[in-house]
This record gives structure tokens, C-alpha cells and sequence, in this order.
């Protein structure tokens, strides 16, 4: 019976991203609306690299990491003999 449980828990799908995942894709999103704001007011050197950052720098950062920790498996306890 442990074994059909094994492959129910192995089979269900599990979203990849982590809260870390969440925090720098944040970062870069606001990154990326403070670089647009800067760019409105007129700024021709922070904007771009503000809105640099948070595209090539943030996001794909955000999307890179890993963002589960990579724990072991608890090993079963054999009770029998």
C-alpha cells in the first residue's frame, strides 16, 4: 500500500516557484515601473539603466533561481525484524 501512495505523491504536479521566486520578479516589476517613471520625467541616464536592471537583470533572475530548498528525503523506518 506504501508503494500506490508513493506514486500518487510522485505523480502530482507541484508549482516549481518559490517565495524567492516571487520576491525578485517583484523586485524586478517594480524596478521596471520606477525606471518608466524616471524615463517620463525626463531622466536619460537612470531610466535606462533602471529599466536594464530590472529586464536582463531581475526577471530572468526570478526565473533562474531555485526557489524550493533541495531537502532529502526523510528515509522510511524499517520496524520489521
Amino acid at each position: 500500500m506504501a508503494k500506490k501512495e508513493k506514486n500518487a505523491e510522485k505523480g502530482r504536479f507541484e508549482w516549481p516557484f518559490g517565495p524567492r521566486n516571487y520576491l525578485f520578479f517583484g523586485l524586478g516589476i517594480l524596478i521596471i515601473i520606477v525606471g518608466y517613471i524616471t524615463l517620463a520625467a525626463g531622466s536619460i541616464t537612470l531610466a535606462p539603466i533602471l529599466l536594464v536592471l530590472g529586464y536582463c537583470v531581475f526577471i530572468p533572475l526570478s526565473i533562474m533561481i531555485s526557489g524550493k530548498s533541495k531537502t532529502a528525503p526523510a528515509e522510511e523506518v524499517n520496524t520489521e525484524g
